[in-house]
């Protein structure tokens, strides 16, 4: 145990899931294929179990690693992971054992790693709150060849309603081309707070962004519920779009930015 933040995160200590358990849960789902995003919160920057994941079931997976990007050799730790097969890296500022934004993602030190993304094909998923959204304008606009895949689509506050003024930070990104968004059940229960509704909110998000850039993220297990509770969830949710979209978000997103997806 090496967890980001200092401690393990709730939902890995009290309700972990095995390779094997996550294989079972998508047949019973009729989920075909996934990307494994590395548990931050329990295991640091080691993505081990991540990497022996994918080797054990290629056909099924392709990971999304960890490693501290400020550190000299990150761009060697980086290398090392995506000859293991892993696609994808996450930077995790904020979130579970992280109650306060980290003022490093746009650190000059870090620039070294996202030019290695960039010459490795990697996707970047930024963990984070709406407050570090400058930043991750800042980094899009650095690094353009770089996808950057937002958890939770940043977290924004949509309690407003239409034309979601207090979530106007997120719709500027979308001038950025290389910004995709990821859908998971916190953009879902918060698409329903206060005066939002999914009706009013997702044909919105699709519009600016293109749904091209938006894919679904179960978020499972950290998210309560099983696989199929989500993934049930997630389609009641978005029955308000056209199936087209909804298939973009649902796979061919998802295979843009993991190409190993697609095999």
């Amino acid at each position: 145990m090496s967890p980001l933040g200092g401690h393990q995160s709730d939902w890995s200590r009290t309700r972990p899931v095995s390779v094997e358990q996550l294989v079972a849960a998508m047949d019973s789902s009729g989920v075909q294929k996934g990307a494994i995003v590395q548990a931050s919160t329990c295991y640091g920057h080691d993505n081990s179990y991540v990497a022996d994941a994918v080797a054990r079931y290629p056909e099924r997976f392709t990971g999304v690693f960890s490693v501290d990007v400020l550190a000299p050799d990150a761009a060697e730790r980086m290398r090392e992971w995506r000859e293991k097969n892993l696609s994808g890296m996450r930077l995790f500022t904020f979130g579970s054992t992280m109650s306060e934004q980290a003022d490093w993602l746009d650190d000059p030190k870090s620039y070294a790693a996202w030019v290695s993304a960039g010459e490795l094909g990697l996707s970047i998923c930024l963990q984070m709150s709406a407050k570090a959204i400058p930043q991750a304008a800042r980094m899009a606009g650095r690094f353009p060849d770089v996808r950057i895949v937002l958890d939770h689509c940043a977290r924004p506050d949509l309690s407003d309603g239409p034309p979601y003024q207090a979530a106007s930070s997120l719709f500027e990104l979308a001038r950025h081309p290389n910004v995709f968004l990821k859908l998971t059940p916190r953009i879902f229960a918060e698409s329903r707070r206060g005066k939002a509704k999914p009706e009013s909110f997702f044909p919105r998000l699709v519009s600016v962004f293109g749904a091209e850039r938006l894919a679904w993220g179960s978020n499972y297990p950290s998210s309560e519920g099983t696989l199929s509770q989500l993934l049930t969830v997630a389609r009641e949710v978005l029955s308000c779009l056209p199936a087209a979209e909804q298939d973009w978000i649902f796979a061919r997103t998802a295979q843009v930015l993991y190409p190993a997806l697609s095999d």
